[in-house]
């Protein structure tokens, strides 16, 4: 069966839209290492994290945010932060990372009570009066181990769009024989863990990426400094290499962001002609990706990408914007999520 599944995954990387994916022969410098880390430590090469090899900040960024969130040992079981890893997923209407990540929690032991934590990854990145995260309930974790919570919605909020602009809505290859799909889920999943023996170092890849402060807003991190630093790196890394984008793209998206209740746009694409009006027409088809990026990834259409690389041609150049506003959406989300009274460092 593994021969199966590496078939498989080598076709989940071709899978991937839009940009060529550095392959694992040809990669270098940062993406090399970042691939070997990945191997080593996740247990294979996820396309979700493939797709952003073009731009090596970007892929280093991603992989930081997983890493110290999602993967390293600490205050939350592994099965608690996949099944926020799984319903953040579902609210965002990603079915490709739905079914990775339920995958995954099905090879964990069950980890029970968690009826509260659903509900409030439900609610997060509401606006208070619009559905807030909490509503006056009791919170269904403590300070300790919000870092490590809350980190898992922003990554995700984050690696959900990127998601759902670059791949299918299935990490099955569309010949896959339909009785193969479960049990290739389901060793794709026991595939994905560390190869050798131990939990992960915490840290121990921050250096892929400079020290960086923490955003403003994402103050429940800093009881985990690992993942405060994991966020500020990849936050500042994603920003420097979107250091092009036009400034007034980056204002329309943050003008756009202050104002957002958290929910999803609907079906039709009137809100993004709307969005774009006014803009200096050159800045147009970048804003338009952004503002589909941030709010509505699945409405993004061909065209949408042709228009942009009329102007940015590159690979690298498509996925720093798409990171950038993926991820400034995320950290937004991040700031608005109710937390208990930070713990402190620990």
């Amino acid at each position: 069966m593994r021969p199966l599944v590496r078939a498989v995954l080598r076709g989940s990387l071709r899978q991937v839209r839009y940009v060529d994916v550095v392959s694992p022969r040809r990669a270098r410098s940062l993406v090399a290492r970042v691939y070997r880390e990945t191997e080593e430590q996740f247990g294979v090469l996820a396309p979700p994290l493939a797709l952003h090899s073009p731009a090596a900040a970007s892929l280093a960024a991603t992989w930081l945010m997983l890493r110290e969130t999602l993967l390293v040992d600490g205050r939350v079981s592994r099965a608690v932060k996949e099944t926020v890893a799984t319903e953040v997923s579902r609210a965002n209407d990603c079915p490709y990372c739905v079914q990775v990540h339920q995958a995954v929690l099905g090879t964990l032991p069950p980890d029970g009570g968690q009826a509260g934590l659903l509900r409030w990854v439900r609610e997060a990145g509401r606006r208070p009066g619009g559905g807030a995260a909490g509503g006056g309930r009791p919170l269904p974790f403590s300070g300790e181990q919000a870092p490590e919570l809350c980190g898992v919605v922003v990554t995700f909020h984050y690696i959900n769009r990127m998601v759902s602009l670059f791949l299918d809505d299935s990490p099955m290859p569309a010949r896959t024989p339909t009785p193969l799909r479960g049990p290739i889920m389901r060793t794709t999943a026991l595939a994905m863990r560390p190869v050798g023996p131990g939990p992960l170092t915490p840290g121990a890849s921050l250096d892929l990426l400079p020290p960086a402060p923490l955003p403003p807003g994402l103050e429940w991190a800093e009881g985990n400094p690992f993942v405060a630093q994991a966020l500020g790196r990849a936050v500042a890394a994603v920003d420097q290499g979107a250091h092009w984008v036009p400034e007034p793209v980056r204002e329309r998206l943050r003008t756009r962001l202050d104002t957002w209740d958290g929910s999803a746009p609907g079906l039709g694409r009137g809100w993004l002609d709307e969005a774009v009006s006014g803009l200096p027409p050159q800045d147009v088809p970048a804003a338009r990706l952004a503002l589909l990026t941030a709010f509505a990834p699945y409405q993004v259409l061909p065209d949408d990408v042709e228009e942009f690389r009329q102007r940015r041609p590159t690979d690298r150049e498509l996925v720093e914007l798409t990171s950038y506003a993926a991820l400034t959406t995320a950290v937004r989300v991040g700031r608005t999520l109710v937390v208990p009274d930070a713990a402190g460092p620990g």
